[in-house]
């Protein structure tokens, strides 16, 4: 990879079914939004409207570029069913080389030069 290296974060939002959440990562990976989208069933305990609840849901999380991210949060809003969806960014501070140039790689979308 030639000039500097983008910096890169993960994005996590979750979703009531796995066929949601598919659908998340397959918009974000046919963007190059993302360059992993990981799917994980978890159980979630939160308060909506003076409520606790308790609901199964699944995690999606996204590798990406941080510049990436405005346009990342826009398409998981566009494909999300919830009222204000769990849309978070993680930076990453460090990572393997081979795997960050692997990510630039695959989010490239004809602006090699970012």
């Amino acid at each position: 990879m030639s000039g500097k290296e983008p910096k890169f974060c993960v994005i996590q939002t979750t979703i009531d079914s796995e066929a949601g959440a598919e659908r998340i990562a397959l918009a974000l990976l046919a963007a190059k939004l993302a360059a992993c989208v990981q799917i994980f069933p978890i159980r979630s305990f939160y308060v909506w409207d003076g409520e606790t609840r308790a609901e199964p849901e699944f995690l999606v999380q996204s590798k990406a570029r941080a510049a990436d991210y405005d346009a990342l949060a826009a398409a998981i809003r566009a494909a999300h069913p919830y009222e204000t969806p769990e849309i978070l960014r993680l930076d990453v501070s460090a990572g393997d080389p081979a795997y960050l140039d692997w990510a630039a790689r695959a989010t490239t979308r004809g602006d090699a030069g970012r």
